[in-house]
């Protein structure tokens, strides 16, 4: 941010993004124990990928093949550790309290930064702030990213429903007062979905938010903040 404000140059943005990745890996080297070192930079250098599927759910697989759990739980505590990346874990209940419904088995990695997540990606800044169609392909993961950080930056743990097979919501958390809150992340203005009405209905949700390029409104139980004020969002 200080870097825009002083140049109003992305290029010199995208550089000091860069060369906070270099040091990020430069501190793997230097802090985590050596043996560990490669499987952590190794982990680290997945995430991209990982978020590049159509199903963001860790695979060990991606990072390596025949990689498995075992290998890399330790690695990624030490990303989590440094505070360099953010996990969502899937719950399979919407109820109170989750802890007691989260399969730490089954979970999501993102970036603690989504700046430096673009950086990673070679996006240039031009793409995401004209809304371009070219990333389009990338765009709900960005987005997925962009929400995940401001709710862990608001104090919120959040984490990921499923139903079988049938229906995937974005984030859910409980609020100060015990409510679970079904939170459905949409980079764009369409913002259908079966999934949100299915775990209000089966959960009997006091509300829900829907975060999308669309303006502040309520409607039908929903509402609806536009992402570029996510930050005002409180637990």
């Amino acid at each position: 941010m200080r870097t825009f404000v002083e140049t109003r140059d992305f290029n010199f943005v995208l550089a000091s993004q860069k060369a906070l990745n270099d040091a990020y890996i430069a501190d793997m080297a230097k802090y985590a124990v050596p043996q560990e070192t490669v499987r952590i930079m190794a982990a680290w250098g997945s995430i991209p990928a990982q978020l590049s599927k159509e199903n963001h759910k860790f695979q060990y697989r991606v990072i390596r093949s025949g990689a498995r759990a075992h290998d890399y739980e330790m690695p990624l505590q030490w990303l989590e550790a440094a505070g360099v990346i953010n996990r969502c874990i899937r719950v399979s209940e919407g109820r109170v309290p989750l802890t007691a419904f989260a399969d730490p088995g089954a979970f999501k990695i993102y970036m603690a930064d989504t700046g430096l997540l673009c950086s990673r990606f070679d996006i240039a800044a031009n793409l995401v702030l004209s809304g371009d169609h070219r990333m389009d392909g990338f765009k709900g993961a960005l987005t997925e990213n962009y929400i995940m950080q401001a709710l862990v930056t608001a104090g919120i743990q959040p984490y990921y429903w499923t139903l079988q097979q049938n229906a995937e919501l974005d984030f859910v958390f409980q609020d100060r007062q015990g409510n679970i809150i079904p939170l459905e992340a949409k980079s764009a203005e369409h913002v259908r979905a079966k999934s949100l009405g299915m775990f209000m209905k089966r959960y009997d949700s006091p509300y829900a938010i829907r975060v999308s390029s669309r303006n502040f409104g309520f409607e039908n139980g929903i509402q609806s903040i536009p992402l570029y004020a996510l930050f005002c969002l409180t637990k």
